[in-house]
C-alpha cells in the first residue's frame, strides 16, 4: 500500500498500488511456483499496511505526505532512550569529569547533525533512499562496498540497542530472566514495525517517545539525589582525551546520515527544506545532548555509590537504571521494562532501513520483497548480540569509534558529487538511471578518494587495539580527516572518471 503517515493519502485513480511495478512490487510471473510466493505475500500485505515498495525510487505522483512534523517526532523517538545514556556513560573511559564530557557531547553533536539533518532534505526533492542516492557516485556495482560497510554500522547498533534491552529486562526479573532471553524478547518485537515498514513506522514514532519520557524523568527524580556525587579528577583533561571522546560522540550522530532519506522520500517535492533540515535537526540534536549528558553523570557517579556500582556490575546499564529506579518498588521495576522497550523506536527505524539496504547489496536482491528481510534481520541480530552481551563495553567502544571513518568518508565523497559536481540541482539525478550501469558512474573515484584518505586516517586513530603516531599526539581525529581528505581527493578523481566515462 502506499505508505502513509496519519493522512489517509491514496494512491493514484486506477493504479494497483499491491501489484504496480511503479510501486516497488517485482511483477509475478504467471508461470511457476515462484509466482505463487509472490501472489501470496502481496495478498497477505494487502491485509495490513505493509510497505510493498523497496528500494526503487519513488515517482512524484507517489510523493503526497504533507505532515512534516512526522520527520520530527521520528528523529525525536528514535534518540529518546537509554542509547544515548549509555554512549555518555563512556565519557569516564576517557578521563573526563560531567562539566568537560558535557561540553564535549554539545559541541560534537550540534556539528555533526549537520550532516544528516542536510540530508533529510534531499528525499522528498530525489525520492530516493539514502544509499541509493549513493549510485550516482559510487556507482550501481561498487556502490555494494559502502552498503556492506553500512549494514555493518545499523546491525552494530541494533545489536547493542538488543544488548542494552536485554540487560534492562533481565535487571528486574530477580534472575529469572537471563539477558539472553531478554535479547531475543528485545529483538523480536521489533520484527513486527520493520515488517510493516513506512507508515507503521511513523505512526510508531509518534507516540514512542512517550513512555521513554516518563520513565527517564522518574528514574533521574528517584535516584537523583546519589548524581551529585560526581568523581573529580586532580587533572584536566589533555586534548588527545577530549578528541577522543568526541570520536565517540560523532559516531554515534554520523551514521544517522547515511539513512536520512530514507524516511523523508515519501514527502511532497515542495515540502520546505528549511522546515525538513529544522525539524531533523532538533529531532536528533536535542535528546541526544540531554541523554548523552545524563549518561556521563551516571557514569562519573558510579564508583561512589556502592549499591549502583553493584548493580552495574551485575547487569551494567540495565542495572543502574533498575537501581535507580529502586525507590519507587514494583512501579520502578515497570519503568525499566518500558526503558528498555523505548529502544523499539529506535531498532525499527534502524532495522527499516536494514531491510533496503539489503535489497542493494547485489543486484538481484531488489527482486525480494523488502519486508521479508526484516525477518533476515532478527535472525542475524539476536545471535551477534547474545555473543557481544559478553564484554558488552569493550565491544560498544571498540565497534563504535570504527563506524566514525567509513562514514565521514563515504557522506565527504556523496556531499561533493551533489555540491560541486551537480551543482546542488536535485534535478540533476536522473531517476530512469538508478539500476543502469551504463548511465551511472564507474564508482572508481568515489572508492579510490574513501580508500586513499585512510593513508592519513590510519596514523589518526586511537583505538585499544592500535594508536597511530599522529593521534598520539593529538588525540582521535580520524573521522575529521576521513571527510576532509576523502572529498578533496574527490574533485580531480571524478573530473577523470567523468572525462574517460563521459558520465
Amino acid at each position: 500500500m502506499t505508505p502513509d503517515t496519519g493522512l489517509d493519502e491514496k494512491p493514484p485513480a486506477g493504479s494497483d498500488p499491491e501489484r504496480s511495478p511503479d510501486h516497488g512490487a517485482v511483477p509475478a510471473d504467471p508461470a511457476g511456483r515462484g509466482a505463487c510466493l509472490r501472489d501470496l505475500f502481496y495478498k497477505a500485505a494487502s491485509f495490513g499496511r505493509v510497505e510493498v515498495r523497496g528500494i526503487t525510487p519513488i515517482p512524484v505522483k507517489e510523493r503526497t505526505v504533507e505532515r512534516t512534523v512526522n520527520i520530527f517526532t521520528l528523529w525525536w523517538s528514535m534518540n529518546t532512550n537509554i542509547l544515548g545514556i549509555t554512549f555518555g556513560m563512556l565519557a569516564p573511559v576517557y578521563g573526563l569529569d560531567l562539566r568537560n564530557s558535557a561540553l564535549v557531547i554539545l559541541f560534537f553533536t550540534l556539528l555533526t547533525t549537520l550532516l544528516p539533518a542536510y540530508l533529510c532534505t534531499l528525499g522528498p526533492k530525489i525520492g530516493m533512499r539514502q544509499m541509493l542516492q549513493a549510485r550516482y557516485s559510487f556507482g550501481r556495482y561498487l556502490v555494494s562496498i559502502p552498503v556492506l560497510l553500512n549494514l555493518a554500522t545499523l546491525i552494530s547498533f541494533c545489536v547493542i540497542m538488543a544488548v542494552i534491552g536485554g540487560q534492562c529486562l533481565s535487571s528486574v526479573a530477580d534472575g529469572n530472566l537471563s539477558v539472553t532471553v531478554g535479547i531475543v524478547i528485545t529483538a523480536v518485537l521489533t520484527l513486527g514495525i520493520s515488517f510493516c515498514g513506512f507508515t507503521v513506522l511513523h505512526i510508531y514514532e509518534r507516540y514512542a517517545w512517550i513512555p521513554a519520557i516518563i520513565s527517564i524523568i522518574v528514574a533521574v527524580g528517584t535516584g537523583g539525589s546519589e548524581l551529585h556525587k560526581q568523581v573529580t579528577y586532580a587533572e584536566p583533561p589533555p586534548a588527545s582525551s577530549v578528541l577522543s571522546f568526541g570520536m565517540i560522540v560523532a559516531s554515534y550522530m554520523v551514521p544517522w546520515a547515511c539513512l536520512s532519506s530514507d524516511f523523508t522520500t515519501y514527502l511532497k517535492p515542495d515540502t520546505s527544506s528549511l522546515k525538513i533540515f529544522t525539524y531533523s535537526y532538533l529531532g536528533l540534536a536535542t535528546p541526544t545532548i540531554l541523554l548523552m549528558t545524563l549518561g556521563a553523570a551516571i557514569g562519573n557517579a558510579i564508583p561512589n555509590v556502592p549499591h549502583w556500582q553493584a548493580a552495574y556490575d551485575e547487569t551494567l546499564v540495565g542495572g543502574v537504571l533498575a537501581a535507580m529506579l529502586a525507590p519507587a518498588g514494583g512501579f520502578g521495576k515497570f519503568l525499566v521494562v518500558l526503558l528498555s522497550f523505548s529502544l523499539l523506536g529506535n531498532l525499527a527505524a534502524t532495522s527499516y532501513s536494514v531491510t533496503l539496504n539489503l535489497q542493494l547489496l547485489a543486484p538481484f536482491l531488489v527482486k525480494v520483497p523488502r519486508y521479508l528481510f526484516s525477518v533476515v534481520f532478527v535472525v542475524i541480530v539476536i545471535p551477534v548480540a547474545i555473543r557481544a552481551a559478553a564484554d558488552f563495553f569493550v565491544n560498544l567502544e571498540n565497534v563504535v569509534a570504527l563506524i566514525g571513518y567509513w562514514s565521514s568518508a563515504f557522506l565527504a565523497v556523496v556531499l561533493v558529487e551533489h555540491f560541486w559536481f551537480r551543482g546542488a540541482d536535485c534535478t540533476a539525478y536522473d531517476p530512469e538511471a538508478w539500476n543502469d550501469a551504463s548511465r551511472l558512474p564507474w564508482g572508481v573515484a568515489a572508492l579510490g578518494a574513501g580508500v586513499l584518505s585512510f593513508g592519513l586516517v590510519v596514523p589518526s586513530m586511537a583505538q585499544v587495539w592500535w594508536t597511530g603516531p599522529i593521534a598520539q599526539t593529538t588525540g582521535d581525529i580520524g573521522f575529521e580527516l576521513a571527510f576532509v581528505v576523502s572529498g578533496v581527493l574527490y574533485v580531480p578523481l571524478r573530473w577523470l572518471e567523468k572525462r574517460w566515462a563521459g558520465r
